[in-house]
């Protein structure tokens, strides 16, 4: 049972024990049966041949008419990798409108995992948006308008393997340096104000996209390894957590967690304790995949880059390599039943 204020969202697999359940709580509160859902917390459930869809139409056709962008015209990317984009440092003259739109497209992340790394860029101008920050925010909201029937497709899987990948971009931003399934992935010094790296993860739970995280890291990093070892630590973190919710509610057949992750430094230190020696300056807290991968609770792989598909959550990619990302996430408008 999820409960968010006056909306509650009730699960199960047994319809008697979903019934006594709603007629117990009817006895204690007034509330109304609403049958299966199809709209809660402005996410609309579509069903499928094979699953269902979660879409956030509506609520992105609101941000496009907040934005008086309703009738723009669509872009199939929310970043350009072009490097001739003109730079206009001018502070931005209504912040208050940059950072309502801004805010409005953190929600929308729920159903869109391909416009995190975007998101993210923009919502780090908060404080002082430029004229440039506010040219990259309707860049994203052109996309949006082009991809308003998409949202996150959920399958029925037989599965119950959890895989993640991890990933980070080594001081990927221009303007401070923090890097990142689970598939882990990191950008190494992303950010060219602080120095700091760009961290990110995408969990599967069988073939259905679970979690997925796209922030900018606590400290600076000086090594692509030490980068991804700490994408590591946040993905094994948010492992551990999803394995203690499926036992809780009594799934079995949990198999090993398997992290996948393309840094072969960050992979072996995570194995083999001679590499510890030369990463003493790294926090203590980060080191606790070691000894998860040790206890025999995850089980961390190299990755090609190719294969990758944490890159979507850290850099601007070329067109082919994003389309590719982003359907391996199932974020589609396959026509639903």
């Amino acid at each position: 049972m999820l409960v968010y204020i006056d909306d509650i969202l009730v699960i199960g697999s047994d319809q008697d024990l979903v019934a006594q359940l709603m007629s117990k709580l009817s006895t204690a509160f007034k509330i109304r049966d609403l049958d299966e859902p199809d709209f809660f917390l402005g996410i609309e459930t579509i069903k499928c041949d094979d699953g269902i869809l979660l879409s956030q139409q509506r609520y992105m056709n609101d941000i496009l008419k907040r934005a008086g962008m309703a009738e723009c015209k669509e872009l199939s990317m929310p970043i350009s990798i072009s490097k001739t984009v003109p730079f206009n440092a001018d502070l931005y003259d209504d912040p208050t409108q940059y950072r309502s739109l801004a805010g409005a497209l953190q929600y929308l992340t729920i159903t869109h995992p391909d416009l995190s790394f975007a998101v993210n860029q923009l919502c780090q101008h908060m404080h002082a948006p430029i004229v440039s920050h506010w040219e990259q925010l309707k860049r994203v909201l052109r996309y949006v308008k082009g991809t308003v029937s998409f949202g996150l497709r959920i399958r029925k899987s037989l599965s119950r393997e959890l895989h993640a990948f991890s990933n980070s971009n080594w001081v990927g931003c221009l303007e401070d340096g923090k890097e990142h399934h689970a598939f882990s992935d990191s950008n190494w010094v992303g950010c060219l104000e602080d120095q700091k790296s760009t961290s990110d993860f995408a969990l599967f739970l069988g073939s259905n996209l679970v979690s997925w995280v796209c922030k900018k890291q606590r400290t600076v990093a000086r090594s692509s390894s030490e980068v991804e070892y700490k994408a590591l630590a946040d993905v094994c973190a948010e492992l551990i957590w999803i394995v203690s919710l499926l036992r809780e509610i009594k799934v079995t057949g949990i198999f090993v967690p398997k992290l996948w992750c393309n840094n072969l430094g960050a992979t072996y230190m995570c194995a083999n304790p001679f590499f510890h020696a030369r990463t003493k300056h790294v926090e203590i807290d980060y080191h606790f995949v070691r000894d998860r991968v040790a206890s025999g609770d995850i089980h961390v792989n190299f990755i090609s880059t190719k294969d990758q598909l944490g890159d979507i959550f850290t850099k601007a990619l070329p067109s082919p390599r994003f389309f590719f990302s982003y359907r391996q996430l199932h974020v589609t408008n396959i026509p639903c039943a």
